[in-house]
């Protein structure tokens, strides 16, 4: 009797454990796959003065102004 229920918890652990196992390859190959899919964007490279204008044309157009506003708090 006491085998048997030996037995029994032996194979519920083994179970749980593979499951477990197979849980845990399932995400660690979604977030390879995630990794792997952000690699691809292209990023645009800008010179100091591009990066000049365009802060200067925010501040005339009023843009850095109510970005302020809205990131106040009030």
């Amino acid at each position: 009797m006491k085998t048997s229920i030996i037995a029994l918890a032996f194979a519920a652990f083994a179970a749980s454990g593979l499951a477990q196992a197979a849980d845990n390859a399932t995400t660690s190959t979604a977030a390879q796959t995630e990794q792997s899919g952000t690699s691809r964007i292209v990023t645009s490279q800008k010179t100091r003065a591009d990066v000049h204008r365009e802060l200067v044309q925010a501040q005339k157009d009023g843009q850095l102004a109510s970005l302020s506003t809205l990131y106040r708090g009030s």
